[in-house]
């Protein structure tokens, strides 16, 4: 008998197991999907109220069910944060209270007053991030003068030249483009009511801040902007913004969307509108319809999901399945592969500028995303798909595995949407303050890839050998590895150790045992893991913070491969069984995945199910 057995007393591994597959089981669609609310923050539906405001479509229902639950997130002391229990944001706070002012929240109000309090305190709207006061600039709230300049002549900057539009990461290039047509428009629709309250009672001293290098290069060069703006050439603006929005129009996705992401949708909406394409247009009419899609109505009020993980969380789930001994050929899984095979993408995208000879293949998050799968995605289909008895999905595993080999990076390591997106000049650009704007490669995608090859008999090959290279030389200091698409290092290291361990790394080896030692320091003294989002930031925040079962579940799984059965698993199973609901699965407010470190956090609904359903089916394996 285990040590989970002896202090749960009826309730097993065992028991946890059943209902949580139950429990997963119900929550598949009747097309084979699962699908778990994607929750981010309330810039999402700040900026909503906003564009429909912009656009006159905004409904008064509709506003005031967002601003119940705007109002719903605001902290005690009136702010908003981007993540469960994080720290005020400067940003998020004045995007939410102007939302809420549209919403008819008068700033006497005490809940009001308390968030322009702390606004007023970090420096008012002039401290914030340059998305937020590009919203207020459309609605002459901001000075488009005191803007940096986005030039729609960007899109005539050839491929190899620094700085174009492929040089972005997708999911930037997708926002810039759109923005560069607004920024050249400079629209203003007044909003009716000021914002007075939300500046300083002082002036802000503006010191000089001393530039050098690249920095002092690019703020000359905005200078130089500002003064091509004043006077820029017309036919080469006219042709510029033709340019644009024909790029625009051909990404716009089946379901309406740009990439299947909240930012880049709605500046697309802007800047075709703002170009002439009426609210009749069927571009136009597609995308807003779309954005139904996306929105959700329950008792806490109205809210957008930032993105849709469809695919992503179906092979979570297909996977965490099979680890719970779910039998191959069972129909939910054959369902799920089915719906799984039907969403390959077949054509080209984004990625085939840098690899214009590599077949098409590979699979997106989304629903309607073809324009944009991702190597992460692809490599979790692949595991999936090769554990399930499905024989018409094999061609497609073919094409997906092919077009993840392609898409390796020169370093050896692989990104999420682009290969070698890693010119880190963009980042310098006055305008990039909302987040990460390249895709270099990563710990977690590179071991996702990984591992898929291995399931795949390819462990041996050169491809495999210098993915397994470039994550030994990732590993930090410490033992751990940095998790750039989830929270934070107990992601990067749940991720790389089972990789390493199926491409044929021996347990025994330093580099794993260096991060089970790094994940046995970092357990807390409850029995689980958790690593907060401030992790990003502050590297005292590393390895610590509260236990959550799906950051539980990733040190159990990196535990679990290196063959680890001793008093830390034990702990961490004991800590999921005995924290799991009536209902099969688990309580988790606390953010766990990241969109941009840093910056733009998740919380994955269904990773609180599938990851500890996953980590306890294979400790019963083991046992």
């Amino acid at each position: 008998m285990t040590a989970v057995e002896k202090t749960t007393g009826t309730r097993t591994a065992a028991d946890a197991v059943e209902a949580a597959s139950e429990h997963l089981l119900l929550l598949q669609s009747p097309e084979g999907w699962w699908k778990g609310e994607l929750q981010t923050n309330v810039t999402m539906d700040a900026e909503d109220l906003l564009l429909r405001e912009f656009l006159g479509i905004r409904d008064d229902g509709d506003t005031r069910e967002a601003a119940r639950w705007i109002r719903s997130q605001q902290a005690a002391d009136g702010t908003w944060a981007n993540f469960h229990d994080g720290p005020p944001e400067l940003s998020t706070t004045v995007e939410a209270y102007v939302a809420l002012r549209l919403a008819g929240d008068l700033p006497g109000a005490d809940h009001m007053a308390r968030a322009a309090a702390y606004i007023r305190g970090q420096g008012g709207i002039p401290a914030t991030r340059v998305f937020t006061r590009f919203w207020l600039a459309m609605f002459g709230r901001w000075p488009w003068d005191e803007l940096p300049v986005v030039p729609p002549e960007l899109m005539f900057l050839p491929r190899w030249f620094p700085l174009n539009v492929y040089d972005f990461a997708c999911w930037a290039r997708q926002t810039i483009v759109p923005l560069t047509v607004v920024a050249a428009v400079r629209p203003v629709r007044p909003l009716p009511f000021t914002l007075d309250e939300l500046y300083p009672d002082y002036d802000v001293p503006r010191q000089a801040k001393r530039r050098t290098g690249w920095d002092a290069a690019f703020q000359a060069l905005d200078k130089a902007l500002h003064l091509y703006e004043r006077r820029p050439a017309k036919a080469v603006r006219r042709a510029a913004l033709r340019r644009a929005a024909d790029w625009i129009i051909a990404r716009q996705e089946r379901d309406g969307s740009w990439g299947g992401i909240q930012p880049p949708w709605v500046y697309s909406l802007l800047a075709l509108h703002l170009l002439g394409y009426g609210l009749d247009h069927p571009v136009i009419q597609r995308g807003l319809d779309g954005l139904e899609r996306f929105t959700i109505r329950d008792d806490k009020g109205r809210r957008l999901e930032a993105c849709q993980s469809p695919v992503w969380d179906t092979v979570l789930a297909m996977n965490a399945l099979a680890d719970a001994g779910l039998p191959t050929g069972h129909h939910a899984l054959e369902r799920a592969a089915e719906w799984v095979v039907r969403e390959e993408v077949r054509g080209p995208g984004d990625w085939s500028v840098r690899r214009p000879e590599l077949p098409p293949g590979g699979w997106a998050f989304e629903f309607d995303n073809d324009c944009y799968p991702d190597v992460d995605d692809t490599a979790e289909v692949v595991i999936a798909l090769n554990r399930v008895q499905h024989p018409p999905a094999e061609p497609a595993i073919e094409r997906g595995v092919r077009w993840m080999a392609g898409m390796v990076s020169r370093d050896g390591g692989f990104g999420a949407f682009d290969a070698d997106n890693t010119r880190t000049l963009c980042r310098r650009l006055p305008f990039c303050d909302f987040g990460e704007v390249i895709d270099p490669p990563s710990a977690d995608v590179t071991a996702h890839v990984v591992e898929a090859m291995a399931h795949r008999g390819m462990a041996d090959s050169l491809l495999v050998k210098r993915a397994v290279v470039w994550l030994l030389k990732a590993q930090e200091p410490d033992g751990s590895w940095f998790g750039r698409w989830g929270a934070n290092h107990v992601y990067g290291t749940g991720s790389v150790v089972p990789a390493l361990i199926a491409a044929g790394v021996r347990p025994e080896k330093p580099v794993i045992r260096d991060a089970v030692g790094w994940l046995e320091r970092h357990q807390r003294d409850d029995g689980g893991w958790g690593e907060d989002l401030r992790s990003y930031r502050d590297r005292s925040w590393v390895g610590h913070g509260a236990s959550t079962a799906s950051q539980t579940a990733w040190a159990l799984l990196a535990l679990l491969a290196a063959g680890e059965r001793g008093e830390s698993v034990e702990r961490g199973v004991r800590w999921l069984v005995e924290r799991q609901r009536p209902d099969g699965t688990w309580d988790e407010d606390h953010f766990t995945g990241t969109g941009f470190p840093g910056d733009f956090y998740i919380n994955y609904h269904l990773y609180r199910l599938v990851f500890p359903l996953s980590a306890l089916g294979r400790y019963l394996k083991g046992s």
